[in-house]
């Protein structure tokens, strides 16, 4: 034990060692490691992140290569076979129906193209789309045959709330910090998720709301005090649900929303026009920067960044990890 106490004190004073080192001089001044890499902070925890990302995508690819192997060596076929029976022939044909939905959907971008002639391509689409379903399904149901644990842990990041509005359970054992813009498409995407999450875990998680309006956005800053006026009036998450299903945030459809919410038009309106959340806003800002938040949704799990609007699985395999970290358990 002691020889491992004296380890742990000379591997500090290393690290402390290389966070002095000198990185560059400028005339009397040394700029070193340390001082570079916390100018650099927010860059570089989200480079940690993106690594992350790749190797843990990487890995996956592994390890359900490695599934594939182990159950078609228990089938006596190949791997390729395996895939054949169990991925390939039991897609079906995508039907009319699906197809039509799929045209209708994109029509817009689609142009002038007629059903007809685009029919192949959303075929394509569709099958591409069941084989990755049937293949995700697959290789949940092979990690219960085969024993599979992951130990690749995501970097941690320290977040703090802020103070700012949060739901669930207020000790639960996972803590969501978003960083959000009500003018955002992605974000307005990821809210669909974001309430499955919230359905799905209950009180098991707590979940903030962190204001990050982007400047290309023209009513996302006034849409955030908005928020904060709504919040000052016990309305905050039937207003911010409100303003992630508008596609007008005007300052007059503002203020028109605060009525449908059921909040004081009077109180509300000298409220938005005071602006008072200025200071609050900009710390979200801040704070999101300083933690490598350069664009919009991005998400803390317990300290565990994703980026973007990420599907409901990505989500729950973060969530269920720090559960069980927990001693808490899945979602019910």
């Amino acid at each position: 034990m002691r020889g491992i106490i004296v380890s742990a004190a000379v591997l500090g004073l290393v690290t402390a060692a290389i966070a002095e080192e000198p990185v560059a001089t400028v005339g009397t001044h040394t700029i070193t490691r340390a001082e570079l890499e916390k100018h650099l902070k927010p860059k570089l925890i989200e480079l940690d992140s993106q690594r992350f990302e790749v190797l843990s995508e990487g890995l996956d690819e592994m390890v359900a290569e490695e599934l594939f192997k182990q159950e078609a060596k228990a089938r006596g076929i190949s791997p390729e076979a395996l895939e054949e029976q169990e991925i390939t022939k039991k897609i079906p044909a995508p039907t009319d129906a699906e197809i039509q939905k799929v045209y209708d959907e994109n029509k817009e971008q689609l142009g002038e193209a007629t059903l007809e002639s685009i029919k192949p391509r959303i075929v394509d689409y569709l099958k591409q789309q069941q084989e990755a379903e049937r293949h995700e399904a697959l290789v949940t149901e092979l990690k219960k045959k085969y024993k599979t644990t992951i130990s690749l842990a995501a970097p941690v990041v320290q977040v703090g709330t802020g103070g700012r509005p949060s739901r669930g359970g207020a000790n639960a054992a996972v803590t969501i910090i978003a960083f959000s813009d009500y003018e955002c498409p992605f974000c307005k995407r990821a809210e669909t998720v974001v309430q499955k999450v919230l359905s799905t875990y209950g009180d098991k998680i707590r979940y903030v709301h962190r204001d990050f309006p982007l400047p290309m956005h023209a009513h996302a800053r006034d849409a955030s005090q908005a928020a904060g006026c709504a919040n000052a009036q016990g309305k905050f998450w039937e207003y911010h649900e409100k303003l992630f299903a508008a596609e007008d945030l005007s300052p007059d459809k503002l203020k028109e929303m605060a009525g449908q919410v059921g909040l004081d038009k009077a109180k509300f309106d000298d409220c938005f026009a005071k602006q008072p959340y200025t200071e609050a806003i900009d710390k979200d800002i801040a704070d999101g920067s300083d933690v490598g938040v350069s664009g919009t949704p991005a998400f803390f799990i317990n300290g565990h960044m994703l980026s973007g609007a990420q599907p409901f699985e990505k989500f729950k395999e973060v969530i269920d990890a720090e559960l069980a970290k927990a001693g808490k358990g899945k979602a019910s």
